[in-house]
């Protein structure tokens, strides 16, 4: 329902109550695991609410516990599988930090388990599925990195497992996503090659899926967001292409339901920061469109959103980048405007930002945030 803060008090009490029963019987397995199972839950939360330290330290609490259980019990394939997400978990953290060596290091430690869980069991679709995630994961580091046709080997891996769970039960909401997921993820490195018409189509198939499931589920967040996600990937596709009207109506979609769902959960760090990236796909239509006040007023509300979201956690990466990010669209657009020294002012401050960033975790749109930040700033010193 999206009501993280609520979410956050009902696992930290469930928690407070398996703490104590593991502590009083450290021999009971059952216990042992349920206290994993709420490290992560509770970890789940923090991320979602954009606390990454907080919430590494949770994951890292439960992959603790979830060691001990599987070196105990070698035999146990529900060991072996809370191992594989907590560290599927762990990675997703690092990642948003930034750290792509270590996030990919850590879904690897998770894809190995997945490989091996399936192999010994063909028949569980649980297995199947995992395997299908762990792929997506390390896709999403390699593109990270620039990495496309590797990405892109992992996601078409991820996609066969998906379609082949998707067809033997249609009626499974959670196998359909996982289609959708893995049509989107193609998509995007298909985009990020150059292959505009097989990208629109992938992006297409995704959402097709993605409006059953939440017309389906009118009460269920995720399945609502999805849908939002499609249709700013359609309207990506459609700008590159020149078609600033339908990319406009697709951006348009999209934002109004990031409105409602940011509206419900004000708290929620990231629908905050979808809505914000919404505004500012929308801004950048408006500039081609040469509305250049249309587009003022767009960036800056999505500037804001990205500015209180990087004060919240300065630890998030994601968060700082797209803070940057944002300050180079409203330079660029104040150069159109005729305000150079407002521009330079603002290509630093975004550049003292990502210059850390790319440095540290080799990023390669990091990378090329800054070299077009200092591109910028020589230009407007010379």
């Amino acid at each position: 329902q999206g009501n993280l803060t609520g979410a956050l008090a009902a696992f930290q009490s469930s928690h407070n109550i398996f703490e104590r029963l593991a502590q009083a019987d450290p021999g009971n397995a059952g216990w042992q695991h349920d206290l994993s199972v709420l490290q992560k839950k509770i970890g789940d939360v923090l991320r979602a609410q954009g606390n990454l330290s907080q919430a590494l330290a949770a994951y890292q609490a439960a992959l603790a516990i979830a060691e001990r259980l599987a070196q105990a019990d070698p035999g146990n394939a529900g060991w072996q599988h809370d191992l594989s997400v907590s560290q599927e978990k762990i990675g997703d953290v690092l990642q948003a930090q930034g750290n792509f060596a270590q996030a990919l290091v850590a879904y690897q430690a998770a894809l190995a388990i997945a490989e091996r869980l399936a192999r010994a069991d063909p028949g569980n679709a649980g297995w199947q599925r995992d395997l299908s995630v762990s792929h997506i994961k390390i896709g999403e580091v390699l593109v990270a990195q620039g990495n496309f046709a590797r990405a892109l080997a992992a996601y078409q891996a991820a996609l066969a497992i998906a379609e082949r769970l998707a067809q033997a039960d249609p009626g499974n909401a959670v196998w359909q996503r996982g289609l959708s997921v893995s049509h989107n993820k193609i998509g995007d490195v298909l985009r990020a090659q150059g292959n505009l018409a097989q990208a629109l189509a992938a992006y297409q198939a995704a959402l097709a899926i993605r409006e059953r499931l939440a017309q389906a589920d009118p009460g269920n967040a995720v399945w609502q967001r999805d849908p939002s996600v499609s249709q700013e990937r359609i309207g990506d596709v459609l700008v590159a292409q020149g078609n600033l009207i339908d990319a406009l109506a697709a951006y348009e979609v999209s934002l109004a339901i990031r409105e409602r769902l940011a509206q419900a959960d004000p708290g929620n760090a990231g629908w905050q920061r979808d809505l914000s990236v919404a505004q500012e796909r929308i801004g950048s239509v408006f500039v081609k469109q040469g509305n250049l006040t249309g587009a003022l007023a767009a960036f800056q509300s999505s500037h804001n959103i990205f500015g209180r979201l990087a004060q919240a956690d300065p630890g998030n990466a994601v968060w700082q980048a797209d803070l940057a990010a944002s300050y180079g669209k409203l330079g660029q657009l104040h150069i159109a405007l005729g305000d150079t020294s407002e521009a330079l002012r603002l290509f630093k401050s975004g550049r003292a930002i990502v210059a850390p960033l790319a440095e540290q975790s080799g990023h390669q749109v990091w990378r090329s945030n800054l070299e077009s930040f200092d591109q910028h700033i020589a230009a407007l010193e010379g």
